[in-house]
């Protein structure tokens, strides 16, 4: 076990580990150690007064003698019981602690990066951090206080009593020690990779079920059952692999302990057997020691696992660390304050921004979406529009240039305070897990039943709402799965407008609408964008001919901007290619 301390990396994660739940939990923890140390030391004395139970057996002098040691071994054994039974409580309660505490840390953490953090972790990592590194750390911890305070103290104080009692055999059970510990190392060896490779599998598996789920759909349609059902198998295949092999390297200490522990007490049972019979030495010292090795057998068959287990426990503990310890992708400046009020013009100035280093999205662009007005961002796939958004919204932070609301560049503003003042609905309707009222009141949670119903009205929503098993109090599948894609959009419109936010994103909002519910759309936009700063993104034009403004996308920049009619006045230009493509097929 001590050449695991050997690695610095392995010190100073343990130490940060320790530091971290001791701090809390200290408490807990002092009382549940010095719960081991009373079994440690009662183990001890249970072997010690193996001398004295012999001994009067043997002699058979005085019935009051063995009433006081009966008494004394009742005594040594309930006491030892009880703190069993105690230590077993506490570890228990702070553990389960450390589990939950770990998780809420872990999800804080997630919560607070940025959508590019979300890019480099599939969703089935995250998953199995959240859940396996928190019980990894509970578990290295627990082993760590019951492997140096319970089974270490444990073994002192036998081999303390093996020792006085008698010292010239203690001698030859030492030899067996170091041969016992050489051979547990040798199996350590190919311990570390296995278990990482079992944690990266258990993240596969979680995978393959993710992408079963929220792809039904795909896998039933092309027939991708078997394939499905292939990439699960080896998956699970890969991790009972490699769990036997770990069970094969924890298991194999087992019989290079009870070999050598075997050995060891029929050498001591000669030794002994001689002592007694040729040199007078009592019964009860030589039962006294043959009890204190018997009893040492567990907590050093325990400490020779250890190792095994640590290494196991420590891939989760590295992971966890990992995800913590991963700079923020986006944070609030040190000095940032609310968003002052204001009209809510927003200005792009000489942005300029890239999702890979070297490919620019967005190339230096100047915009102006005046406040209470209308504007569309119109063009080709890849031009830029919803990055356009997603630098509104602070999702990403330009590579150069300010995003400015009001004349305050947002990157000096709260998040919070930001995003209080959008309402966004994305192509990518989400809906959370809970009721139809539950999902559009997540706009603004304070507001009223009748506030929600009108929000529904307002999107075309209500009519279908109604119609559903429990109306509002339906609960809805895994992200609306029973519902249609124009449904899950109209309750996606109604939680937006629920929002009444001062500022009002539409990506694509109108794509799963048929004709007639986006007429009824438009209707209830043309009273919700009065007063109100609202872009819209739409490749059907028909949805953006009302906007005050129309500005036309094309690699990052805006290539024209002007009214629905005036666009369309410009022989030739963008606008009115794409007007002519959509009218002419």
């Amino acid at each position: 076990m001590f050449r695991f301390f050997r690695s610095s990396a392995n010190q100073k994660l343990v130490a940060r580990l320790l530091r971290e739940s001791f701090r809390q939990h200290s408490l807990q923890y002092a009382f549940a150690i010095a719960a081991m140390l009373v079994v440690a030391s009662t183990t001890g004395l249970s072997a010690w007064i193996m001398r004295d139970v012999t001994d009067q057996f043997v002699s058979a002098t005085s019935l009051t003698a063995i009433s006081w040691i009966a008494a004394g071994v009742a005594t040594i054994f309930i006491v030892k019981g009880f703190a069993t039974y105690l230590q077993g409580l506490l570890l228990s309660r702070a553990g389960n602690a450390i589990i939950a505490e770990r998780q809420r840390r872990l999800y804080d953490r997630v919560l607070s990066h940025g959508i590019e953090f979300y890019q480099s972790y599939s969703s089935s990592d995250l998953i199995t951090r959240l859940t396996q590194s928190a019980n990894a750390a509970r578990n290295v911890v627990d082993l760590l206080v019951t492997s140096y305070v319970r089974d270490l103290f444990t073994l002192i104080a036998l081999v303390v009593v093996m020792i006085v009692q008698q010292p010239a055999m203690s001698l030859v059970a030492a030899v067996f020690g170091p041969a016992a510990i050489f051979g547990v190392n040798r199996l350590l060896k190919k311990a570390k990779r296995i278990m990482e490779l079992e944690f990266l599998t258990i993240a596969q598996i979680v995978q393959v079920m993710q992408e079963t789920v929220f792809g039904a759909r795909v896998v039933k349609s092309y027939n991708l059952e078997d394939t499905m059902r292939t990439r699960m198998y080896r998956a699970i295949g890969d991790v009972q692999r490699q769990a036997n092999s770990i069970a094969m390297l924890e298991s194999a200490t087992s019989p290079i302990m009870e070999t050598l522990a075997g050995l060891a007490i029929a050498a001591v049972i000669m030794v002994s057997g001689y002592l007694v019979v040729e040199h007078g030495q009592t019964p009860g010292s030589v039962m006294s020691f043959i009890t204190a090795l018997l009893l040492a057998y567990e907590p050093a068959k325990r400490l020779a696992k250890t190792r095994v287990q640590l290494e196991k426990g420590m891939i989760g503990v590295r992971m966890m660390y990992e995800l913590t310890d991963r700079p923020l992708t986006m944070e609030e400046a040190p000095d940032a304050g609310p968003l002052a009020a204001g009209a809510g013009e927003i200005r792009f100035d000489r942005v300029t921004f890239s999702y890979r280093d070297g490919l620019p999205v967005i190339d230096g662009l100047d915009l102006v979406f005046p406040a209470g007005r209308m504007t569309a961002l119109v063009g080709a796939s890849g031009g830029g529009k919803s990055t356009v958004m997603n630098l509104i919204m602070r999702l990403y932070d330009p590579d150069s240039g300010r995003v400015l609301i009001d004349g305050q560049d947002i990157r000096q503003v709260t998040l919070n305070s930001l995003r209080q003042r959008i309402a966004y609905v994305s192509q990518d309707t989400f809906l959370f897990a809970g009721t139809v009222l539950h999902n559009i009141r997540l706009g603004r949670q304070d507001a009223s039943d009748d506030d929600v119903i009108a929000a529904a009205k307002a999107a075309n929503a209500h009519d279908f709402i109604m119609a559903l098993p429990e109306g509002y109090q339906t609960i809805l599948g895994e992200n609306g799965a029973t519902l249609s894609g124009g449904q899950r959009q109209r309750l996606s419109i109604a939680r937006a407008m629920l929002r009444d936010a001062q500022i009002l994103l539409l990506d694509e909002a109108t794509s799963a609408l048929d004709a007639e519910s986006e007429a009824l759309f438009r209707d209830a936009l043309d009273h919700l964008r009065v007063g109100r700063t609202t872009i819209v993104i739409a490749h059907r034009l028909s949805t953006v001919h009302q906007a005050d403004a129309i500005i036309v996308m094309e690699a990052g920049r805006a290539v024209e901007q002007g009214s629905h009619a005036a666009l369309l006045k410009v022989a030739n230009g963008p606008y009115r290619r794409l007007y002519e493509h959509q009218l002419i097929p």
